[in-house]
């Protein structure tokens, strides 16, 4: 059975195999019927004929055996017959059988119509994409359902443009009352860590009302600034004049000789110098300071001081909580005709602090040591504290404190420069001083602050009249014990916009004198107010009010008797505006007591009444 089922597979074979290549062969001849069951094979000979005889030729044709001449000949060869008629080419009649001579004339070459040829070269370049590998983080994060609004984060300022910057300034002008203005300033530039720069200051008038009503002050000074990686070096030194006559004097009882005021100036030459460690956002952090700043002064007659303080802290932060040290040296010497003395003070004031997101509190005590002039020691109270009852808003303020007021022969000329010869000098003690008071924002750029004080002083120094002894000089007293000074304190800045800024400040005060009748040329009403307005690029006001409450100065004896007199109230308000011509230069118009107020900070001595000047500025 499995013979047979083979026989049978090789029989489909050999068809499969044969029945193609006679499909693609020439048709044989036809030969004699006797002689059809004879096989031949025709073979080509090549042997090489002997020499000097020919080589006859084939009775049949001998095909060409190369490929190309074998495929030339198929296709100029007659096409076959390929239709099924039992394996040959054979007439009809002829009977089909599968043991026919094949004769192969030629191998197959397929010949392809122009239409079916392709004409696409393959591409060849490597083209696979690349694919990044992804990571996938997961967010640590707490769903929180929280419905309430939250606040908007702050828009960012968009990036300034940066621009040629003009580091020098000049500005002159002339006006009323022969005055003469200028200032001048210098710098080096933009950086940051390293600036230096100087400046230069004039400003002199000369009333009508009094012979010689004349006052001029003169400033010039250098400053330098140095920020290094962990320390930050600054320093200044500076000259100040102030130069003026004693032209006061009562009109109702002019002199009876003709008056000529004695000339008044006061020379300063002053200096400092500074180290700080930088602040770093780190933990526990250490951090100090050290400052050496001094001045000679000098004035027209035999009064000289020379002053140098040196003081510095150290603080060690450990979470919330600080401690430190600060402390301060303070060396003066004295001079006068009458008296040549030191007034020395040495303070120390140990203090911790402790902070957090609502409240903070420094807790220390101020340790004083004089010598020199007086021998003393005191340890007075250093405290405050702040607690934010409205978050964000408003802040509950306390103090409490205490210090020695080392008496100066400057400060004194500074408040009035009237003074005579040989100043009383004498210490003053602020026994204890207690602060109570809020502070905060009550609308978006309105900000305040409010505060209520009471003030024990011992020996509070007094500037009162001389006119009995020394003509239209003054003199300083004190009132031997303690004064109590209690007030209120209300300061308002609002801010609406870059180009629009109020401020103002009102101050009250009682006193309590232990044996003086009146605080002698103390107001006990002052209101100081300003604005700022940048209407434009090109144009900018200001504006400035003070009103001074009344005062009254000790009793002058005269004809009339001994009668305290009176320094009346007065306003003075002044105003300027700007006007800028292009980058480099500007013009400027600036008038002061603009109600022509005739008021008098000193008994006999006016000030001016309104005056204005205008002048140009130039920056390169």
């Amino acid at each position: 059975m499995n013979q047979k089922y083979t026989f049978t597979l090789l029989t489909l074979l050999m068809v499969v195999y044969f029945v193609p290549a006679i499909a693609q062969t020439k048709p044989a001849a036809k030969k004699p019927a006797a002689k059809t069951a004879q096989k031949s094979v025709v073979t080509k000979k090549t042997t090489k004929p002997a020499p000097g005889k020919k080589v006859a030729k084939a009775t049949t044709p001998v095909q060409k055996t190369t490929a190309k001449n074998l495929g030339d000949a198929a296709t100029k060869a007659a096409p076959a017959d390929t239709t099924k008629k039992g394996g040959t080419n054979n007439a009809p009649e002829a009977p089909s059988s599968l043991s026919e001579e094949i004769v192969v004339t030629t191998s197959y070459k397929p010949v392809l119509a122009e239409a079916v040829k392709i004409r696409r070269n393959p591409d060849l370049e490597d083209k696979t994409p690349f694919k990044a590998p992804l990571l996938y983080t997961p967010l640590d994060k707490k769903l929180e359902q929280d419905n309430n609004i939250k606040p908007l984060d702050a828009m960012k300022r968009p990036l300034e443009q940066d621009s040629a910057l003009l580091n020098n300034y000049v500005k002159v002008g002339l006006g009323s009352l022969k005055t003469t203005y200028g200032e001048a300033y210098f710098g080096t530039g933009k950086d940051q860590a390293l600036q230096v720069g100087g400046y230069a200051k004039h400003f002199a008038q000369s009333g009508s009302d009094f012979n010689k009503q004349n006052d001029s002050r003169q400033e010039v000074g250098m400053f330098g600034k140095s920020i290094n990686d962990e320390n930050t070096i600054s320093g200044s030194i500076n000259y100040k004049r102030r130069g003026t006559y004693f032209y006061g004097f009562d009109k109702d009882n002019p002199p009876a000789t003709a008056f000529d005021p004695a000339k008044q100036t006061f020379n300063t030459i002053g200096a400092e110098a500074e180290i700080a460690k930088n602040y770093k956002d780190e933990e526990n952090a250490f951090t100090y300071a050290a400052k050496v700043k001094g001045y000679i002064f000098s004035n027209a007659f035999s009064a000289k001081e020379n002053n140098i303080v040196i003081s510095g802290f150290l603080n060690q932060t450990v979470r919330q909580f600080y401690a430190g040290l600060s402390g301060s040296l303070d060396v003066t010497n004295q001079k006068d005709v009458l008296y040549s003395n030191t007034n020395n003070i040495l303070r120390a004031n140990p203090y911790i602090k402790l902070q957090g997101d609502d409240y903070k509190i420094d807790a220390g005590i101020n340790i004083a040591k004089e010598f020199g002039m007086s021998d003393r020691f005191f340890v007075f109270p250093a405290a405050k504290a702040e607690y934010q009852i409205v978050p964000k808003y408003v802040r509950l303020f306390a103090e409490v404190k205490g210090d020695v007021n080392r008496a100066s022969i400057q400060e004194f000329s500074q408040t009035n420069p009237f003074l005579g010869q040989n100043i009383n000098l004498r210490n003053s003690v602020d026994q204890l001083d207690i602060a109570v008071g809020l502070k905060g924002t009550i609308a978006p750029g309105l900000g305040f602050k409010a505060t209520v004080y009471r003030n024990e002083v011992k020996n509070l120094p007094l500037i009162v009249n001389n006119f009995a002894t020394d003509f239209n000089k003054f003199a300083v007293i004190y009132d031997n014990g303690k004064a109590t000074i209690s007030g209120i304190n209300g300061e308002l800045n609002f801010k609406a916009t870059e180009d629009f800024e109020l401020f103002g400040r009102v101050e009250y005060k009682d006193y309590k004198l232990a044996s003086e009748a009146q605080p002698w040329n103390l107001p006990k009403f002052l209101l100081t107010a300003g604005t700022t307005i940048h209407i434009n690029d090109k144009v900018d006001v200001n504006g400035s009010l003070l009103f001074r409450g009344n005062t009254q100065d000790r009793p002058i004896t005269n004809a009339a008797g001994a009668l305290p007199v009176p320094v009346a109230s007065f306003t003075d308000l002044s105003g300027g505006v700007s006007y800028k011509l292009n980058k480099k230069f500007s013009i400027f118009v600036q008038a002061n007591n603009i109600l022509n107020a005739t008021s008098q900070t000193w008994v006999y001595y006016p000030n001016y009444g309104f005056n204005i000047y205008g002048g140009v500025g130039y920056s390169f």
